[in-house]
């Protein structure tokens, strides 16, 4: 998916795709699993509205098949492909996804802006920062108090606070977290 189908507003600095389809073979079992979900704006989540299990190999059972049904993973790994967000403040800027700004060590941002963003006096960056982690996390069924502390190694009430401060900016609006609530829709 490119930052292109990221049309709907989130928050103050992102967009995201109102849909996504997203699917992954499992060799080990031979099953493919697509997900098909849609962007709920009143529940500020992704909702799963079908999953199709098929065999890519002759020896998978009924079984297996109905067993083999982990939508989260998927979720989780499709969302950052689904977000967008400009890298400047001109209009001009293109829309770059979530997941074109993830590192290879699966970090959400580099760790350089990491890094940066929790020094003193960077409070606008570090509220998009935490509003691009918040986004990420709470639309993959991840938590995301965890998610702003690990990704910007601060302590798990820093990363409250923070996320506290960001929501009373209203840069979370259209995104919540249900505690314990997982991405299966």
């Amino acid at each position: 998916m490119t930052a292109a189908a990221a049309t709907e507003p989130l928050g103050t600095a992102l967009r995201i795709a109102p849909a996504f389809v997203a699917s992954t073979t499992d060799d080990d079992v031979g099953v493919l699993t697509e997900i098909r979900a849609e962007y709920r704006k009143d529940r500020g989540e992704f909702v799963i509205t079908s999953i199709t299990t098929t065999a890519v190999r002759d020896d998978v059972t009924v079984q297996t098949l109905r067993q083999h049904t982990a939508t989260s993973p998927i979720v989780a790994a499709a969302v950052p492909h689904c977000m967008a967000m400009q890298l400047d403040d001109d209009p001009g800027t293109p829309w770059t996804t979530v997941s074109d700004l993830a590192t290879k060590d699966g970090h959400i941002i580099p760790r350089w802006l990491a890094r940066e963003v929790v020094k003193r006096g960077v409070r606008d960056a570090r509220m998009e920062v935490v509003e691009i982690i918040y986004g990420t996390a709470a639309l993959a069924g991840q938590p995301p108090v965890r998610a702003v502390s690990d990704e910007l190694e601060v302590p798990y009430r820093t990363a409250q606070d923070w996320i506290t401060k960001a929501r009373a900016a209203g840069r979370l609006e259209g995104m919540h977290y249900a505690v314990g609530r997982q991405a299966d829709g």
